[in-house]
């Protein structure tokens, strides 16, 4: 997932992310929703609906075309999957009771639940679900879903006994992964509407919480499905509430205005952990989180037809320049300045929080700036005008570079001021810009009309999600977002998609890290923890004594309750 939010692909983000911009319509019918959101999300004085403030929106409500890890978010809460990924990062089934495979690994056979509902009361059968995979299956604009979760399904069908057969075209080794993210939607709704432009509004599904009101950038606002077959929750509802200040969000805790905040400023910790009534919370994310400094790097050869723009800097495609750029990044000061010590320096998409997927005998590129500075020399990268700024061998751009970053991004302008010191030691200068996140997304993937972005993904279980995002592939599909292209990784890639050995699969995900670390792809200034409050005064029962920390989960938020 994009943390532009997915960040998810899940990668996380992180994401690090969300939406801003344009207003969308309420899912009540209330064409005065905008004026009754204040009200809502703001009300004290209700004591069984928990008040969740973060800096970010949904960029859509449509499954198949969200990116940012907000929509995730509430997808989690609404809609059910045939598998809930637990925090100790096992899976359980969830709409299926059980599950038997072929011997040959290519036939899942899942016996769904009888008695299933919709929020709108209509009954839930594997029907909806074989619908539902074929959907997200044969739909190519879906890139996410598509593009990593699918390709190797090759029928899904429902049977009389009300169960779903899906068959391979090969074996794979992550079913649960594949699946723990496809949503399962109704098809007495959806086979009515068009799959790519369906705003989804009213957003029925199955899950814990009903969908009640939305205004984008504004608040979403969620009822409680007591009738739920699983995990009915013990609040009445709850309201994720958008600030697009920082300071707000911070100030909104202190208040009382909202219950849990999902992030803030590392430099607002120590004031609201002594705050009397707050609890503090710090641990690794339940998606692992990648920051990124992202290159457009796009081949012209690459730039995809349907909408490419391709305005990258061309100095960006020289491994020079980039190699020169990270030996300029001190990851440390980044660290200790933007997240007061609470992170580890990163090094490829695949974080570390992913235990053993993670290439732990990766060597970094030191923080040298000498060294950067012969690189560039050596490339043939002058100053030739003495202005400080280095222009392309044949003299004809100077190294500026746009950088970019979401506008509801915490960390990213203080970390644009210390890249912009950083890199004008070597004759690199930015020109930085904060940018409304839907138009961010616009600019980016997959119209490459960018030189760097801040941003970053929040990453799925498998390590398959993320690795997808170097993909050839992924270039026209919106997935990639720096344009990188290799056909040896590329092959890498397939590989480990059916690879069914453990310790084989691992090795080639190392071998894959390796490559894009050595082509300096991206710059990854650290992996950060997941650092979140809540007011102890109001609600009890979230999930804190766990290695992974995230309050605004399905897991806490069907557990809480009203402090007595």
């Amino acid at each position: 997932m994009k943390m532009k939010a997915l960040y998810v692909l899940v990668l996380v983000v992180l994401i690090l992310s969300a939406c801003g911009g344009g207003a969308a319509g309420g899912t009540t019918g209330n064409e005065n929703a905008g004026e009754e959101g204040e009200a809502s999300p703001g009300a004290p004085e209700d004591r069984t609906t928990v008040r969740i403030g973060w800096a970010g929106s949904p960029d859509t409500l449509n499954p198949g075309m969200a990116i940012l890890v907000e929509a995730y978010t509430i997808f989690e809460l609404v809609y059910d999957s045939m598998y809930e990924l637990n925090l100790d990062g096992s899976f359980t089934l969830s709409l299926a009771e059980s599950v038997s495979t072929s011997d040959d690994g290519l036939v899942w056979t899942y016996k769904i639940r009888d008695g299933l509902k919709w929020h709108d009361g209509q009954p839930l059968t594997a029907e909806d679900i074989a619908w539902t995979y074929n959907l997200y299956k044969d739909t190519p604009e879906y890139p996410y879903l598509n593009g990593y979760y699918t390709p190797y399904f090759d029928t899904i069908v429902a049977t009389e006994n009300n169960e779903v057969v899906l068959t391979l075209t090969e074996p794979i080794p992550n079913i649960e992964s594949q699946l723990v993210f496809l949503y399962i939607l109704p098809k007495h709704i959806w086979e009515n509407v068009d799959k790519l432009e369906y705003e989804n509004f009213e957003m029925i599904g199955s899950g814990p919480f009903k969908m009640a009101e939305y205004v984008q950038s504004e608040f979403v606002r969620l009822t409680a499905n007591k009738d739920h077959f699983a995990t009915p929750p013990k609040v009445d509802g709850v309201v994720f509430q958008t600030f697009e200040n920082q300071d707000a969000l911070v100030q909104a805790i202190k208040t009382g205005q909202v219950d849990m905040i999902t992030e803030m400023p590392n430099t607002a910790a120590e004031s609201l952990d002594a705050e009397e009534n707050i609890e503090l919370v710090v641990g690794a994310p339940l998606a692992p989180g990648v920051t990124d400094i992202i290159f457009n790097q796009v081949d012209p050869e690459n730039c995809p037809t349907e909408g490419g723009i391709c305005s990258g800097h061309p100095a960006l495609r020289d491994r020079n320049v980039r190699l020169a750029m990270a030996h300029a990044t001190d990851k440390q000061k980044l660290i200790d300045v933007i997240l007061l010590g609470l992170g580890s320096p990163g090094l490829t998409l695949i974080p570390d929080g992913l235990g053993v997927w993670y290439n732990s005998s990766l060597q970094d590129y030191e923080f040298d700036a000498a060294k950067a500075n012969q690189i560039l020399d050596d490339a043939g990268y002058a100053d030739t005008d003495g202005d400080g700024v280095r222009e392309m061998p044949d003299g004809s751009r100077p190294l500026t570079f746009r950088l970019n970053w979401p506008s509801d991004s915490i960390n990213a302008p203080r970390m644009a001021e210390l890249l912009s010191e950083m890199w004008a030691e070597i004759g690199v200068t930015l020109e930085p810009q904060a940018v409304d996140p839907d138009a961010l997304t616009a600019q980016c993937c997959p119209a490459f009309d960018f030189d760097i972005m801040i941003w970053g993904w929040a990453s799925d279980p498998d390590p398959s999600a993320l690795l997808y995002v170097y993909t050839t592939e992924a270039i026209p599909t919106g997935s990639s977002e720096t344009g990188y292209s290799n056909p040896a990784y590329d092959e890498l890639y397939a590989q480990q998609q059916v690879e069914l050995d453990f310790e084989a699969r691992k090795g080639i995900v190392w071998e894959m890290q390796k490559i894009v670390h050595d082509d300096v792809v991206y710059i990854i200034p650290f992996y950060d923890a997941n650092v979140q409050a809540y007011r102890s005064d109001r609600f009890t029962g979230w999930i804190t004594d766990q290695a992974k920390v995230e309050l605004s989960d399905v897991t806490s938020l069907v557990r809480i309750e009203p402090v007595k």
